[in-house]
């Protein structure tokens, strides 16, 4: 791959964008693409090199997809307006997705047929770290297929974790993150809203919780969210019903009981149900604050 790599980033969302400006700013020809134009358009302006997918695909060298879920993942790859039978033999499909293991195995498959690479490489870290080249990154795949993507790890990524040389590998390892992460974030809200019932008010929990045992990453960075009444979406409600559905096929297909996995899954699902999927994921406070009848920070009591 030539030193300044001709990248296009699919999925221009608080991740996917961070991911293009580190992109970019590593001195990469950097192209976006998403289906809000307006997201498009604030990258161009940013620097982000414009022509259409189609137009440009016989000269990448990297395709970054970002996007939701497996469906979408496919979509891009292999859909009626697919970019992989574009590509040029020897480019690189970076897949970030949260997407079943079994997913990312026949993704690299149908790639192969078509001479391109693909790294199942599931992302971590939050919009901040992506803004700054600072995510974690769970990557699986052939060696030709890191060295093919070593230029977009380079600009993306703080630690990049070699987890197998074939696709699968990195999709679950995510699995095993989100289930934590997912957890986390339900159990703070729980934990949250449980000491508002003793008098314990959701800054003083966020004072004394950061500093001692119980606290986490999800706890520290979710919780002032809260606080605040701020439920701006950097990660969305939405998001777990997904990842987390996804832990639970995986664990069905293993016969592994996940008991707290199902009880989490729960509790985004009826977040969702109360019309909060668009909200931050710290909006899942509001179901335990519903169902105890509590007034949390910046809603009417």
């Amino acid at each position: 791959m030539p030193h300044k790599s001709h990248t296009a980033v699919i999925g221009l969302g608080s991740m996917g964008f961070g991911m293009a400006q580190s992109i970019l700013n590593a001195g990469h020809m950097t192209y976006g693409f998403d289906i809000a134009q307006a997201q498009m358009d604030r990258f161009k302006s940013e620097g982000g090199s414009t022509g259409t997918l189609t137009e440009i695909a016989p000269t990448l060298n990297a395709v970054v997809c970002v996007v939701l879920n497996a469906a979408q993942t496919e979509d891009v790859l292999f859909g009626a307006n697919g970019v992989v039978p574009l590509l040029p033999a020897g480019a690189i499909v970076i897949a970030c997705a949260t997407v079943p293991p079994e997913f990312a195995r026949q993704m690299e498959s149908k790639c192969a047929d078509h001479d391109v690479y693909y790294l199942d490489a599931p992302i971590s870290g939050g919009a901040a770290k992506a803004a700054n080249g600072q995510l974690s990154i769970m990557a699986a795949g052939t060696p030709d297929a890191f060295a093919a993507a070593k230029p977009v790890l380079d600009a993306t990524a703080e630690t990049v974790f070699t987890l197998g040389d074939a696709a699968g590998a990195g999709s679950a390892m995510k699995a095993v993150n989100q289930l934590l992460a997912g957890v986390h974030i339900a159990t703070m809200a729980e934990a949250l809203t449980f000491g508002m019932t003793q008098g314990v008010t959701p800054d003083k929990f966020v004072e004394v919780i950061s500093k001692c045992a119980g606290t986490s990453w999800m706890l520290e960075n979710r919780a002032p969210h809260i606080v605040n009444g701020d439920y701006t979406p950097h990660s969305s409600v939405n998001i777990w019903p997904k990842d987390l559905g996804i832990v639970s096929d995986i664990a069905a297909s293993a016969g592994f009981d996940a008991p707290i996995t199902q009880t989490a899954l729960a509790q985004f699902r009826a977040a969702a149900e109360m019309g909060l999927g668009g909200e931050d994921d710290a909006a899942v406070a509001k179901v335990y604050a519903k169902q105890a009848g509590l007034t949390l920070p910046g809603e009417d009591a």
